[in-house]
């Protein structure tokens, strides 16, 4: 005896209704993940307190240490890769010299120097207990800018249009290509497969460092969004902190991106003769969505609202002539007049 119609529609609704997420020990997750990829992305550190405790807890723990060959940072001038490769191999490197590593890259932010100089210090720990044979690398993602010779924002955009495809094809020529794994700790919007902002194009200047992984270099990436979900899924709330949860066919999965990453405010625009037209935003009718679980793998959560900002330093306001070189990069890049008036509160200025 056939069936009603309508009883073969909702079956067939309820046999493909997103469940919800289940929260993982999220190193746990992390090596699982390396077992199938060669790269794991995620976000720790990007000036909040949280990302940086969860650096640290990554680093430390010797299961996704052996999981992996090299860490690749943002927050690093590759121009300074041999310092960094020195350091870290436990060669004598002053810090004064290791600080450039951080406080010269394309986005003249305000120098976390406390927690870069954790993270290296840790990284030359490590590596001097593991066997000769798999020693840990660091990498640096950004590009090696040059900023005696960038004087205006023109030439400073030169450098910023890197920001992604560098990376990448640093992953590729040291990473893939060599048959190793890394852990990759960008800021999240760096592992879109499609670019919002692009209206979910990934081709030219909207290529990411995942698309341009995945589609030039046919790499496997594991992605990881950083996120408080408890508005999407209640229970996320009582999760222990950290937590990971796989999202492909949960109901933070089939949340639109943008749940994730509000935009509205911000528009979106195409790409023409290969390069993007901020004159002409697309309509907001022709707006395109995009599930959660097409864009990325994973969200890591790490508690209720918004991470806090880590402190600054005030030595940094002893070091005068470097204080004002700063000033001038953050002028040129044109960082949002609140990340300057940060610094300069800092230092009674």
């Amino acid at each position: 005896m056939k069936q009603p119609f309508a009883t073969v529609i909702v079956a067939t609704m309820l046999a493909v209704a997103p469940t919800p997420a289940v929260p993982l020990e999220p190193v746990t997750a992390m090596v699982d993940a390396f077992r199938t990829h060669s790269v794991v992305a995620v976000t720790a550190g990007h000036g909040e307190a949280r990302g940086y405790a969860f650096m640290q807890l990554l680093i430390h723990d010797p299961r996704l240490i052996a999981a992996i060959n090299d860490i690749v940072i943002e927050e690093g001038s590759a121009r300074f890769q041999e310092v960094a490769d020195r350091f870290v191999r436990g060669e004598s490197v002053p810090m004064e010299s290791l600080r450039h590593v951080w406080r010269d890259t394309t986005q003249p932010g305000l120098g976390y120097d406390r927690q870069w100089e954790e993270f290296f210090q840790v990284m030359r720990a490590v590596n001097a207990s593991l066997r000769a044979t798999h020693k840990v690398r660091v990498l640096l993602g950004d590009p090696p800018i040059e900023w005696e010779h960038v004087a205006t924002p023109e030439e400073h955009r030169r450098w910023i249009e890197m920001r992604d495809t560098f990376p990448a094809d640093l992953i590729q020529r040291e990473v893939i290509a060599k048959g190793r794994h890394a852990l990759l700790t960008y800021g999240s919007m760096h592992f879109q497969r499609k670019n919002l902002i692009a209206n979910y194009e990934s081709e030219g200047p909207a290529e990411t460092i995942v698309s341009r992984l995945e589609n030039k270099w046919a790499a496997k990436v594991f992605t990881i969004f950083t996120a408080d979900v408890s508005s999407l899924q209640p229970d996320a709330a009582e999760w222990p902190s950290p937590s990971l949860a796989l999202i492909r066919g949960t109901v933070l999965g089939a949340a639109d991106f943008t749940t994730y990453y509000p935009s509205e405010g911000m528009g979106r625009f195409p790409i023409k003769n290969g390069q993007p037209d901020f004159s002409t935003p697309i309509p907001r009718d022709q707006w395109k969505t995009l599930r959660a679980e097409d864009q990325f793998d994973a969200v890591l959560y790490m508690g209720k609202g918004s991470s806090p900002r880590v402190d600054l330093d005030p030595a940094r306001c002893d070091e005068k002539a470097e204080f004002q070189e700063h000033l001038r990069r953050m002028a040129v890049s044109g960082l949002p007049p609140p990340e300057t008036e940060r610094l300069r509160r800092l230092c009674g200025l």
